[in-house]
């Protein structure tokens, strides 16, 4: 019998998530409407400590609704980072809008601000003022909020914080998702927690929520028949997926405690190598949830072990690994969108992997991780790797 799969990041499911779903169906709440919803959405809003919360049934919906609630239309323009998920700028092109995608920085691999607010002022020049800033906490790292904030107020710009990886993550304490206009969370099932697939839209705004709420009811107006004013969308999560968010939302800290622990053990291994960078927090100011934990490789140390390389050894071993995201503005699918910056971004795709992450990893999981490189090193012509 062959080992288990080691996965990237899998459902990490616990004991009252079924009890939810159960009280769902005891009471026929098989809709997406009902107490687990409302829970839920008061769940998120408590672990916030501030925004009003609408669950819905993906967070692509979110920021599209985010998008739709601003008034994004054909011919309007949204900045919007390339290393990240298609997710982030599709909704962009659903409103008719063109996304502008702007480079990463170094330290976080988050969007450069620098570089955003020189694509704002020269947009602002072909009289282009941006509609909105869609900031991406990648893979759990908070952003430099302070300077998006900024320019936020500075150009009077919205700004949407697509928190998908992020949830639990923080910046100078204030939970990502709830600093922007609007704030976006998944549930996938690989994310942190999981309802299944879902996410939610959060807003300091309660009238800008319950908006949300009746554009993801297909806009029905509140008739004893069905009357709708406007196009609407059927976005609403469901009550039972709403039940294991609830029971999810209960092991939440642990499952930030555990990513967390699963980064330092990452990083007492690859601490000895020379060429290998972790996505790391800058200051105290930053704290991720390290929902997934990367390295980027030296291309020069590491010259003769590619990423394709190295995630081909992982799968021979029974280890799910994953490139980085290929960057937006290289994608076929956005050829003619407009870009600004260099190459970081393509450069963290072209030597980045993310590494198996669960919270539920085990240390002979780490040391079945550990081996492939280990064989790697001793395959490979790079001259030195140790730093001892």
């Amino acid at each position: 019998m062959g080992l288990k799969k080691i996965l990237l990041s899998p459902p990490h499911i616990g004991s009252n998530e079924k009890k939810y779903i159960e009280e769902a169906f005891t009471s026929n709440w098989i809709a997406p409407i009902g107490p687990n919803v409302d829970g839920f959405e008061k769940d998120i809003s408590d672990f916030l400590g501030c925004g009003h919360v609408a669950a819905l049934s993906s967070g692509t919906a979110a920021i599209h609704l985010s998008l739709v609630i601003l008034g994004i239309k054909p011919g309007d323009c949204v900045i919007c980072p390339t290393l990240s998920f298609t997710a982030s700028a599709a909704p962009i092109v659903y409103q008719g809008a063109e996304p502008i995608f702007i480079d990463s920085e170094e330290d976080t691999y988050n969007m450069c601000p620098i570089l955003c607010e020189a694509a704002i002022q020269e947009l602002l020049l072909e009289n282009k003022k941006p509609k909105a800033i869609i900031i991406v906490h990648i893979y759990g790292m908070p952003a430099h909020m302070a300077d998006f904030l900024r320019i936020s107020h500075t150009y009077n710009i919205p700004l949407i914080e697509d928190a998908a990886e992020a949830l639990g993550s923080t910046y100078r304490n204030f939970p990502c998702g709830a600093m922007g206009d609007f704030g976006i969370f998944s549930f996938n099932g690989n994310k942190i927690i999981t309802t299944g697939g879902g996410g939610a839209l959060v807003s300091p705004d309660k009238n800008l929520i319950q908006r949300a709420r009746y554009l993801a009811s297909h806009a029905r107006e509140q008739q004893a028949y069905y009357q709708h004013s406007e196009i609407g969308y059927n976005y609403r999560l469901s009550n039972i997926s709403a039940g294991i968010g609830r029971g999810q939302m209960e092991l939440l800290g642990a499952r930030i405690h555990s990513r967390r622990a699963n980064y330092k053990r990452y990083h007492n291994f690859f601490s000895d190598f020379k060429g290998i960078k972790m996505q790391s927090e800058p200051s105290s100011a930053y704290y991720s949830n390290c929902w997934l934990t990367t390295i980027v490789l030296d291309p020069v140390i590491w010259d003769d072990i590619t990423i394709p390389k190295l995630t081909f050894e992982m799968e021979q071993a029974g280890i799910e690994s994953r490139p980085f995201w290929k960057p937006l503005h290289l994608q076929p699918v956005y050829r003619h969108a407009r870009y600004f910056g260099s190459d970081i971004a393509q450069n963290l795709f072209e030597r980045g992997i993310c590494l198996p992450s669960g919270s539920n990893l085990k240390e002979d999981d780490f040391q079945r991780i550990f081996d492939v490189f280990l064989r790697l090193l001793k395959r490979s012509k790079a001259p030195v790797t140790l730093n001892r």
